[in-house]
């Protein structure tokens, strides 16, 4: 591509061996090392909070701090927590304290299944498997894991954020849910999400003793638009929860797809590999993931925010 030289990987993959392949591969190596420079330069320039603080469990990164870039899928990359946590700081007052967790690949009907939505139901092929017992087992096992992250760090407080006073104590302001993708393939699983939705949001209320804790839905928009978010059974019952009247005033769904980065979707779709120089500046991976675009993630967390402190300005009224 333009930016290269012409230099893609695509092209160095249909190269023969020998000293004109060697020589493109450490020229094509060495703009990708000054674009990590470039990149680390980036990153050391961006701001770290000394109000907001994060405790974060992924995908082989856990990690605990100031809140800055780093906390998203991998020490380089940011979620929606990094806007989402320095929005809510111009919105409150106090030290603020972010929990994260996320896995990749997770369903809400089976991986984050909360106790109140029932025993999961094998279907008849998981019924016939040799790990029957342990499919049945595994059943909520994320929500248990997430339950487990966000207590640990309740049993002190002090140690993720330095400002924590134990005589003023600390209140649950919120939870950010943002998932979907993994619950589109089963007619069951897209079927039951509205209904599973409700109890998860009723048991995390009912596990951190906050009957009416702010909950804010990202809805799921991997397809883009509004007319192809609209089409899709796990976007719409996300809405659907989110509306339920038993949580009028205190449960609001994000639509992501109104911040979703066309710019990054339109090179991908054109060849990243083809115009690697311009993707690796605005994205970083598959369209599940939302392109790895930053500035979808940064836009998200900051409509999370607003959505979030609204639900607590309804409460204080």
């Amino acid at each position: 591509d333009e930016l290269t030289g012409g230099i893609s990987n695509d092209k160095i993959k249909a190269m023969s061996d020998g000293p004109k392949k060697t020589a493109v591969e450490a020229e094509l190596k060495k703009l990708n090392e000054a674009y990590d420079a470039y990149t680390n330069k980036v990153i050391s320039s961006c701001v770290v909070s000394d109000r907001v603080y994060i405790s974060s469990i992924a995908d082989g990164n856990k990690r605990s701090g100031p809140l800055t870039v780093g906390f998203g899928g991998n020490p380089t990359k940011i979620g929606p927590e990094f806007s989402f946590g320095l929005s809510m700081a111009q919105k409150l007052d106090g030290p603020i304290l972010l929990i994260k967790t996320s896995w990749g690949g997770k369903s809400i009907n089976y991986d984050f299944r909360p106790p109140s939505a029932g025993a999961y139901t094998l279907n008849d092929k998981q019924k016939e498997a040799k790990n029957a017992a342990d499919i049945r087992k595994n059943a909520g096992l994320n929500w248990r894991m997430m339950n487990e992250a966000i207590g640990e760090v309740l049993k002190d407080l002090k140690k993720y954020h330095p400002a924590y006073d134990a005589t003023v104590g600390h209140e649950m302001a919120g939870f950010v849910w943002f998932q979907g993708f993994n619950d589109q393939f089963s007619d069951e699983f897209r079927e039951n999400y509205r209904d599973v939705m409700v109890h998860f949001i009723k048991d995390v209320r009912k596990e951190y003793d906050t009957p009416d804790m702010p909950f804010v839905i990202g809805v799921l928009g991997t397809n883009m638009t509004k007319e192809g978010v609209d089409k899709n059974a796990v976007s719409v019952a996300q809405r659907e929860a989110a509306k339920a009247p038993e949580f009028k005033d205190n449960v609001t769904s994000v639509e992501s797809y109104q911040v979703y980065d066309l710019g990054a979707r339109a090179v991908y779709d054109k060849g990243w590999a083809k115009n690697f120089a311009v993707w690796r500046a605005i994205g970083s991976d598959r369209p599940y993931h939302y392109l790895g675009s930053g500035t979808f993630f940064a836009r998200l967390g900051d409509s999370f925010a607003t959505a979030m402190a609204e639900l607590i300005g309804k409460q204080k009224k």
